[in-house]
């Protein structure tokens, strides 16, 4: 991800309540359980929900209308999310507990990821799956 020098200056890690959408409209449950980095750029009308424990490293983008989701009621997973940093997740996506997406990956719009992505691929699908490596995209330039 890529931002401006003047962004990055005006940057400051957002006030989080409980179960209330920020000034900029992403909503976190249990934000207690979450680990924010700088420089993190959530979108509009992201929702986490960190009882499992979320970690979003430096410099991770996370599209509009994402779900970064620690628990799942449906196969009873409580288990830590980890976005590694530079990592991107498309909009409309949704990460499952237990997941690792790696460092500098991107997750294409509209996924869902279920299992780890490795750093520097592009990934999507539902489920997730790596389409490509970065050495394959620089291949392909």
């Amino acid at each position: 991800m890529v931002h401006s020098k003047e962004w990055k200056e005006k940057w400051k890690k957002p006030e989080i309540e409980h179960g209330k959408l920020t000034r900029y409209n992403f909503l976190v449950h249990y934000p207690e359980g979450l680990v924010l980095g700088n420089y993190v750029d959530l979108s509009q009308f992201v929702y986490i929900q960190a009882r499992g424990g979320v970690i979003i490293e430096d410099n991770v983008e996370i599209g509009p209308f994402s779900a970064i989701l620690s628990e799942s009621t449906i196969d009873n997973k409580l288990e830590k999310i980890v976005l590694k940093k530079g990592c991107c997740i498309g909009t409309h996506s949704t990460v499952m507990p237990g997941v690792t997406v790696g460092e500098n990956s991107i997750i294409g719009a509209y996924s869902f990821v279920n299992k780890d992505i490795p750093p520097n691929v592009l990934a999507f699908g539902v489920p997730c799956k790596v389409i490509k490596s970065s050495k394959e995209q620089k291949d392909s330039t």
